[in-house]
């Protein structure tokens, strides 16, 4: 009887104490493990960097590591549709960009919505993209190729890293507003269609300027325009687009995003640490000397940009009737 008294008495000591070792393992810092950060396109492309320099300055200031996971496809949806199906506890976070807002109207059938399913965290880095060519293409400026290309009309091959990307959406606007005829040739990424692009099997591409600015100061690819409204420190001498075709703006912003729910304390503890990373002077540099320019903003603020953004590519993907094959 003694015995049984005394086995009560500890699972009911133990039972007491449940709620007083939940709260604690409630209470642990975030992170305590590494954090997976799923980028939706190859090694290389305008997404993986600018990931990779944010991960590694983050994973310096809160002491876990931030692992990068590349999942290419479908232009971003399949890493999208990963994190959305990921437990939203902070460990999984996806790298976000034009090409989430322009796949919002591009596909008709995703298994998720972006804006409802993925919770903003921050913003990171806003870059302008560049018309490149391959040396081997007799134009060195906007207007000669303008002319060269209606002299060719569907000869020459634009490049992009998929349908309804970044590159392909800025690609499409030059070809509507310049009035040529070029074949767009989609690639699982920007870094593999760079890849093709270098070797001269396509002739032009609009790549983001951190994934390209290595081959311009190298002589390996040709700088006709930078696609901003003005022209880019990192390469004053390179006009505009708009400055031969007036009107005319691309760039491409990149943030992160987390699995909808999750905690919003976590949330705002990334968000306070993606922002002070974006605020270091090396950083600062970093992102100067690939032409981009850090983007620190509130989670909430982020949020209505994103709104913003989807509205405005999805006007340019029924205007240009972009359609995935």
């Amino acid at each position: 009887m003694k015995l049984l008294r005394r086995q009560f008495l500890r699972l009911a000591a133990g039972a007491v104490a449940l709620p007083a070792v939940s709260r604690i393992a409630r209470a642990q810092p975030y992170p305590t493990r590494p954090v997976r950060l799923i980028v939706g396109f190859p090694p290389g492309g305008g997404f993986d960097i600018p990931a990779r320099l944010i991960g590694q300055s983050v994973s310096e200031r809160l002491g876990q590591q931030f692992v990068i996971e590349n999942r290419p496809g479908a232009a971003g949806n399949i890493a999208t549709e990963a994190a959305v199906h990921a437990p939203a506890d902070g460990y999984t976070l996806l790298m976000v960009g034009t090409s989430n807002w322009i796949n919002a109207t591009l596909y008709e059938r995703l298994p998720f919505d972006f804006i409802r399913d993925i919770a903003p965290v921050a913003g990171v880095s806003r870059e302008s993209c560049v018309m490149v060519v391959h040396p081997s293409v007799p134009a060195r400026t906007v207007p000669e190729f303008i002319t060269y290309a209606q002299a060719n009309p569907g000869q020459l091959n634009m490049a992009s890293g998929g349908i309804g990307s970044a590159q392909h959406v800025a690609g499409e606007l030059f070809k509507m507003m310049a009035g040529v005829k070029m074949a767009h040739v989609p690639y699982r990424g920007a870094g593999p269609a760079l890849t093709d692009l270098l070797g001269g099997q396509v002739q032009v591409m609009f790549p983001g300027m951190s994934s390209s600015i290595e081959y311009i100061k190298t002589g390996k690819l040709r700088p006709l325009a930078v696609t901003t409204a003005t022209r880019e420190k990192v390469l004053p001498e390179i006009p505009t687009v708009g400055e031969f075709l007036p009107g005319y703006e691309a760039v491409q912003l990149y943030g992160i995003g987390a699995p909808r729910n999750t905690p919003t304390e976590v949330i705002e503890k990334l968000n306070r640490e993606i922002n002070a990373a974006l605020a270091d002077p090396n950083l600062k540099a970093r992102f100067a000397e690939l032409g981009s320019a850090p983007m620190p903003m509130p989670s909430a603020e982020f949020g209505k940009y994103i709104a913003a953004e989807v509205e405005k590519w999805g006007k340019v993907v029924r205007a240009a009737n972009i359609k995935v094959e």
